[in-house]
């Protein structure tokens, strides 16, 4: 142990650097958690009894040493100029302003959350996808206005491959390989070819969900949704829902939530009328069961779709959806108290 200290030692007295970055692997070598310094340290435990003193004594003089000569080395690189020592010529001109966690993430986790507690798990997918499972495992017809280049973003080498316009592709996936009960919801970015305007942007946020099991009906649909936007909107919130058409439910529903601006009196938000588009929903069509491998005959079950912007809107009254993608931290402290 004492030839170790000692071969060290000479180590440290011949230390030698050019520059900051040497210096630092010098100190990561010798004296961080896993350098030799702090290995011979745990190697003290090793030591008889009757010498534990005197190479004790050795190895902090070894560590102080060490630190000393690093200290040497360090001054060689100074700025001589005091008054400019604090200065980082690599540093913005300007303070670096923090922001927060971003309203999006913000209202997604309390989305997930929510539905996480009535026994949803998550689902994921890619969001660069086939023509397969974003349009034809749902059922969409092959001349549907959705494939159309006014909504869709096409890969041009491959035409067959796009980018998704909806995480109901994660549903085709997940339907593909799990056998019911399927109890998912997935949220992701999805884009469709759109001009972007304070309501609309070429991408977006999602959060789909699907339950597929036997005996599904609408009523549990409804419940649950009614569940979701009390605990979202609060215990006061009502819902209706309003025959509307998808490709892959039947029957489907827009769903709207009592205007939680005016409390259901009518407002400029609500256009007068007490109510207020959330989300779309309704009950898994057969054949889309049938196209990814579950017996219609069997099963049943409902899905559910939102935009998470729409959400944010409602409980922030974001204007421009612009917004939401500018990272102006101006507009991402205003959510501080939202974390």
């Amino acid at each position: 142990m004492i030839d170790k200290i000692n071969e060290l030692l000479a180590e440290v007295n011949d230390m030698k650097a050019k520059n900051a970055e040497e210096l630092e692997a010098l100190r990561i070598k010798y004296l961080s958690k896993k350098g030799k310094i702090p290995e011979l340290m745990s190697d003290f435990r090793l030591v008889p009894p009757e010498m534990k003193k005197e190479i004790g004594i050795r190895i902090n003089e070894l560590k102080d040493r060490a630190q000393a000569r690093m200290a040497e080395l360090r001054e060689q690189f100074a700025i001589s100029d005091a008054d400019n020592s604090d200065l980082d010529l690599t540093r913005t001109a300007y303070p670096v302003q923090l922001g927060t966690r971003h309203p999006l993430t913000i209202v997604k986790n309390e989305i997930i959350d929510i539905f996480s507690r009535l026994g949803f798990t998550l689902a994921d997918g890619p969001e660069v996808e086939d023509d397969w499972y974003v349009f034809s495992s749902m059922n969409f017809a092959e001349d549907h206005p959705a494939r159309d280049m006014q909504d869709t973003f096409f890969i041009e080498s491959h035409p067959d491959i796009i980018l998704r316009t909806h995480t109901s592709s994660v549903q085709s996936r997940v339907m593909e390989v799990q056998k019911p009960p399927i109890r998912v919801i997935c949220p992701g970015r999805v884009y469709r070819n759109e001009a972007i305007s304070y309501r609309a942007h070429c991408f977006f946020h999602q959060v789909e969900g699907l339950y597929v099991d036997k005996n599904v009906s609408f009523t549990d649909l409804k419940q649950v949704l009614l569940l979701f936007a009390q605990e979202m909107f609060g215990s006061d919130t009502k819902i209706r829902l309003r025959p509307s058409y998808f490709p892959f439910t039947e029957p489907s529903a827009e769903m709207d939530i009592s205007c939680n601006i005016c409390g259901g009196k009518g407002c400029a938000f609500c256009k007068g009328t007490g109510w207020v588009e959330i989300l779309g929903c309704g009950m898994v069509d057969p054949n889309v069961l049938e196209l990814n491998g579950i017996d219609s005959s069997v099963y049943s079950g409902y899905a559910f779709g939102m935009g998470i912007e729409r959400i944010t809107n409602l409980k922030y009254q974001v204007k421009d959806l612009r917004m939401f993608s500018e990272n102006d931290t101006r507009f991402l402290r205003e959510f501080e108290s939202a974390n």
